[in-house]
């Protein structure tokens, strides 16, 4: 049975472990002790912390699949823990496929234009700098190892515990539409059966945006979910209204704006999507009420 390696076994890779653990004998690197909830599912847990590289050593040559799901450091613009994990699997030899996570936030802002994976990468922001920086350090491991290596540009996920009800209760203002941005989203199930996919169909060095088929502006996603859960729709404002009413983190997500094509990621992985639109999604965990105001259209 062929080996799987998650590093970084959060929300979207536990999701995914039920149907993982009959396909791949699976393991997973945890910074804590060891993790019971993970253990009952069939995996084994292997204890490491990315920013000890001593500790790293177990995982070298423990699989040949390797999710790689851990998110840079929270700070600077490099990521040295990307960095620390592909110098113990290089000296292993034995992983052979590599899938990442990634953002779609390494494209910076577009003015609302479609994309594809062709255009150049301008990230705005440091995290997306960071992701952006791993990207390059597993592309350089793939051509040097001569490695499989796969890249997911993952926009917003959600689930039905992965809302923006704190948002929408604070009573967050977003844009008015002639100013607001466009977003981007995948349910978490979804993103798990794209790594699957990636890990298996996935071209060498490739990367792919693991986007839904939903182009919305934010204020009318947030609409949406709003009108699901039964609160009120955020208020509309200026750009200027916003900016002061946001953190500076909060305000980072609305100023780039593009729509992205995910016609590479059909044709190329195949993954089949439950959920092709956020509406689906939505509608599946959280009904409309027959009170609600019409959503825009589709």
């Amino acid at each position: 049975m062929n080996r799987l390696l998650i590093v970084g076994c959060g929300d979207v890779a536990r999701r995914a472990l039920p149907w993982l653990v009959r396909h791949y004998r699976v393991y997973a690197l945890v910074r804590e002790v060891p993790d019971r909830a993970l253990a009952r599912l069939g995996v084994t847990v292997i204890r490491g912390d990315l920013d000890d590289a001593r500790s790293l050593d177990r995982v070298r040559s423990l699989a040949d699949t390797v999710w790689h799901f851990a998110p840079p450091p929270a700070e600077g613009d490099g990521d040295p823990r990307t960095r620390r994990l592909l110098a113990r699997l290089a000296r292993g030899g034995r992983v052979r496929r590599l899938v990442y996570i990634s953002t779609t936030g390494i494209y910076g802002d577009c003015a609302g234009r479609l994309i594809d994976e062709t255009s150049p990468p301008r990230p705005s922001s440091a995290r997306a700098r960071r992701r952006l920086a791993a990207e390059s350090l597993l592309r350089a491991f793939g051509r040097r190892a001569g490695r499989r290596v796969c890249i997911l540009r993952a926009p917003g996920i959600y689930a039905a515990d992965r809302l923006p009800r704190a948002r929408l209760m604070r009573g967050d203002p977003v844009l008015h539409a002639d100013e607001d941005v466009y977003t981007h989203h995948i349910h978490a199930d979804d993103l798990g059966r794209i790594a699957w996919a990636a890990g298996v169909r996935g071209r060498p060095n490739r990367c792919y945006n693991a986007v839904d088929d939903s182009q919305l502006r934010m204020g009318d996603y947030l609409d949406r979910v709003a009108d699901r859960l039964g609160l009120p729709r955020p208020p509309r404002r200026t750009r200027a209204e916003v900016r002061a009413a946001l953190s500076p983190k909060a305000y980072s997500f609305l100023t780039d704006s593009r729509r992205l094509a995910n016609t590479r990621m059909k044709r190329e992985l195949r993954a089949r999507q439950r959920y092709t639109h956020i509406d689906a999604g939505l509608d599946e965990v959280l009904p409309l009420s027959p009170t609600a105001p019409a959503s825009t259209s589709r």
